[in-house]
């Protein structure tokens, strides 16, 4: 039996989260990765989204999806309830908007004092920044650790968005619920959480603050070890214009890296002037292809590796061993990371067949687990479709006087196209 196999075959009970209620508002990358976290290891997420716009979310893996419009408080109410009897809500807006929408902390640790509260934002609930906008690189910015990425005579370079969106954000969020999940085990209680990305970014970096006075640092961006000042951590271009990661800080590993390479050690010495001694060993890796490279390092201890791309990422031989990737629910023959890490006796269990839902898919099922009666909730379908009704109106008013639709916002065809009004969907609406 292969390790998936063994996954897969373990009782859903057994999952560490299992029996854990958790609401998640929908957002944008740091809040979604967070309820996937939840998800994977067996809690059950029900993400709110809004009633119309597109699903950006690619991190709803195993959730379920309930669209409401909190700007109507028949909506509103339907939140409410859904957080009264839930262990955690999970919330990405900017200060004060929960508040105004009427379920802001207290109102809703009123409803449950056992809820955990979790609030994903970009720069806290509180300081002058806390209602401005941002994004990965401010966060990350202000944290102090942007200053520390970059090569030599390069400006800052961001890292993607991983470090302030993912680890800083939704996984310290997560952490967080965690922690005040296990609290709670003890006191009965709920509580706020105040996950900030600026904040969780730097407590990431934490060792990178506290080292500053050893002798790893002390040169400007780009010329200490671990930043690609040294030429035994760095990346290395093959002849056939892949890339090769070199690691090899202690002795021993760069004596193998120098003696696999083939070189004379007395002539490429592991602290010599490190530009130097990079045009060395960029000529060596470029004599041979990736592949032969990874042959020649395959096993050995001298912390080489090919750079791998992501398509190429879950078919490495290590990476199958151990079915560290699985198939996306998104995209048909591609793959995404499981669930990490790895439980001994709780691990995640991602059944086969799981998906990502779509917007509103499990709405009359929410419903009704959360006590409304058919007659309640085809009132809230009334409500909800009479909008709609308006506004489907006046965007066909507008394809109307508009007949080749060349003065019709795209936005507002998008709004056509897959508008769902008590469950009849309008097709075929296209720019001609």
């Amino acid at each position: 039996m292969s390790h998936r196999e063994g996954i897969n075959n373990l009782a859903p009970s057994r999952m560490a989260l299992r029996g854990l209620r958790v609401v998640e508002m929908a957002g944008l990358a740091p809040a979604p990765f967070c309820g996937m976290i939840m998800a994977d290891f067996g809690a059950n997420v029900i993400r709110i989204d809004k009633t119309r716009g597109p699903d950006q979310d690619r991190l709803g893996r195993g959730k379920r999806s309930l669209a409401l419009d909190l700007k109507k408080p028949e909506g509103v109410s339907v939140a409410r309830r859904l957080c009264s009897n839930a262990d955690v809500l999970i919330e990405p807006f900017r200060r004060g908007v929960m508040e105004k929408l009427g379920l802001g902390p207290d109102t809703l640790l009123k409803d449950n004092p056992g809820l955990i509260y979790a609030r994903l934002t970009g720069f806290g609930q509180s300081g002058p920044c806390a209602d401005m906008a941002g994004h990965d690189i401010n966060y990350v910015a202000l944290s102090g650790l942007l200053s520390m990425l970059g090569r030599k005579g390069a400006p800052p370079t961001p890292p993607i968005n991983l470090l302030a969106d993912f680890a800083g954000g939704g996984l310290m969020c997560a952490l967080g619920i965690s922690l005040a999940l296990l609290e709670r085990s003890k006191s009965g209680k709920g509580q706020v959480i105040d996950a900030n990305m600026v904040e969780g970014a730097a407590y990431v970096g934490s060792w990178i603050y506290s080292s500053q006075g050893m002798f790893l640092w002390g040169k400007p961006r780009g010329e200490n070890w671990l930043d690609s000042g040294a030429h035994f951590y760095d990346t290395y271009e093959t002849s056939d214009g892949r890339h090769m990661a070199v690691g090899a800080i202690e002795p021993q590993f760069y004596e193998e890296l120098i003696s696999l390479l083939g070189l004379d050690a007395e002539e490429v010495g592991q602290f010599d002037e490190p530009e130097e001694m990079k045009k060395i060993i960029s000529a060596r890796f470029k004599e041979r292809t990736q592949a032969e490279w990874s042959k020649v390092f395959e096993g050995k201890d001298a912390c080489v590796t090919p750079v791998l791309s992501m398509e190429e990422a879950p078919h490495h031989p290590h990476n199958v061993a151990r079915n560290s990737f699985i198939p996306s629910v998104y995209s048909p023959d591609t793959y995404e990371p499981r669930p990490a890490p790895i439980l001994s006796r709780t691990p995640a269990t991602l059944p086969p067949g799981l998906r990502a839902p779509q917007i509103g898919e499990h709405t009359i099922e929410i419903l009704t687990e959360a006590g409304y009666s058919k007659a309640a909730i085809e009132e809230l379908r009334w409500l909800e479709s009479r909008e709609g009704c308006a506004s489907l109106t006046l965007l066909l008013a507008l394809l109307y006087v508009s007949p080749n639709r060349t003065h019709v916002p795209d936005c507002l065809l998008s709004l056509v196209q897959g508008h769902l009004i008590e469950g009849t969907q309008v097709k075929a609406v296209t720019r001609t």
